[in-house]
């Protein structure tokens, strides 16, 4: 055994939201520019999820190319999630409009969310396994540029606070031998088309 899987602390189950964002439109057109721009404007994405996420309760688990994992654990997770995202998509305006400006990329954020259980251990390395992360990963890749998507176990665990989000049903998520997972979209003041 190598020392960081001894060093790793007992796993638990608990219950989290995972919440993955990532950019859309810069990954693509970033091959034009210059690798230290490219780290450096990934970086300005990154800061911000950071500290948006941080700000909300929540832990960043992962940065892997354009996307992050965060996760949110504890009484009002759901909330703290939710909160994440709408800051963070509201935020992202500044990075868009400059990344715009400046490299004449056109780019936006997209995010996925899921409440559920998973396997969570800290250390050296730690990890988070489990449903709720692969799921909260497919809700990602169903987002549109500029929405988020959030899972009907979320959407149900935010109470009265869902009924004010203005969310778009979704087609439900389908996975073969289980129950279908219903989804709904919070998108931008403006839908922006590209993904």
């Amino acid at each position: 055994m190598t020392a960081s899987v001894i060093d790793l602390p007992a796993p638990a189950r608990l219950p989290l939201v995972i919440l993955y964002a990532e950019t859309r439109g810069f990954t693509r057109t970033s091959a034009m520019l210059e690798p230290g721009v490219v780290l450096q404007q990934a970086g300005v994405f990154f800061d911000l999820a950071r500290t948006v996420v941080t700000r909300n309760g929540g832990t960043v688990r992962s940065l892997l190319n354009d996307t992050l994992m965060a996760s949110f654990a504890g009484e009002g997770r759901a909330r703290q999630a939710l909160q994440t995202a709408q800051e963070l998509q509201r935020d992202f305006d500044a990075i868009e409009e400059a990344w715009a400006r400046d490299f004449g990329i056109r780019a936006a954020v997209a995010m996925g969310l899921h409440a559920g259980d998973a396997v969570i251990c800290g250390g050296a390395q730690p990890m988070i396994i489990g449903d709720s992360v692969s799921i909260a990963e497919r809700l990602l890749h169903r987002a549109r540029a500029g929405e988020f998507v959030l899972s009907g176990p979320l959407f149900d665990a935010l109470g009265a606070e869902a009924a004010v989000l203005e969310a778009e049903a979704l087609p439900a998520l389908e996975i073969a031998r289980r129950e279908s997972i219903p989804l709904y979209g919070v998108l931008r003041d403006a839908r922006l088309d590209f993904t």
